[in-house]
């Protein structure tokens, strides 16, 4: 039923390579399926103005998309000067997810900027930056961690992301994009890897959907993000 061949409650493929970049203190290369992205953390002893002296740290991240990473070539927002919606909107969602899953007082005074850089895209690419932007935190905060900086680990927990969404009437588990393109409800589940669920973006394309289909969705989400915390906890061993 699926275009591609996959049981409806089955992940596409995934594969986390860590260290993939010489300069970033945390950086992994996040495959799903077909959508590709590069992830990178950056450790800064500075945070935004708006908590400055409050000794709590701050995760921020970036979101873009490479010109051929879609099927036809997208112009760089930098020629235009300015970013668009979507990619303001996703990236606002990668910090916020990154952040509910870190303890700031324990991190000090100081920002980990989390950049995702997609290199190729099938559907997904903001639940493939947020899960493996984690693993880039993760390493990121090893290092503060091994040199001293920090006493206390503050990462509560791994947080990860996945689609969900009804496709030719059945729930399905992680769209692609022939999927995700044709789906008459789609869904972004974001949750700790202790099942904490922290956003929950879902809408209907053409049909609407019932509370029981919702729930469908959420367990299908559930079952996917224990998959994906298995992958981001072997990647940083």
């Amino acid at each position: 039923m699926r275009p591609s061949g996959r049981k409806l409650d089955q992940l596409r493929p995934v594969s986390i390579e860590t260290n993939v970049t010489k300069h970033a203190e945390g950086s992994c290369l996040i495959k799903m399926g077909d959508t590709h992205v590069l992830c990178t953390a950056t450790i800064e002893d500075r945070v935004p103005p708006f908590i400055k002296g409050s000794g709590l740290g701050w995760v921020t991240a970036e979101y873009g998309m490479l010109p051929r990473s879609t099927g036809s070539r997208m112009r760089r927002e930098a020629t235009s000067g300015k970013q668009g919606g979507r990619t303001v909107e996703i990236q606002r969602l990668i910090g916020r997810s990154l952040r509910a899953g870190v303890d700031r007082v324990a991190m000090g005074e100081r920002q980990i900027t989390v950049d995702c850089d997609v290199i190729q895209a099938d559907g997904g690419t903001r639940c493939a930056s947020i899960t493996g932007g984690w693993v880039a935190l993760r390493l990121a905060v090893n290092k503060l961690i091994k040199a001293g900086d920090i006493v206390t680990d503050p990462l509560i927990s791994p947080v990860a992301a996945i689609s969900c969404g009804i496709y030719a009437g059945q729930p399905v588990l992680d769209l692609d994009y022939p999927e995700d393109s044709e789906a008459g409800v789609d869904g972004n589940f974001i949750m700790l890897g202790n099942g904490q669920m922290i956003e929950t973006q879902m809408s209907a394309e053409g049909a609407t959907y019932s509370r029981d289909q919702m729930n469908q969705l959420l367990d299908l989400a559930d079952l996917g993000i224990k998959e994906l915390v298995v992958a981001q906890e072997a990647a940083v061993k």
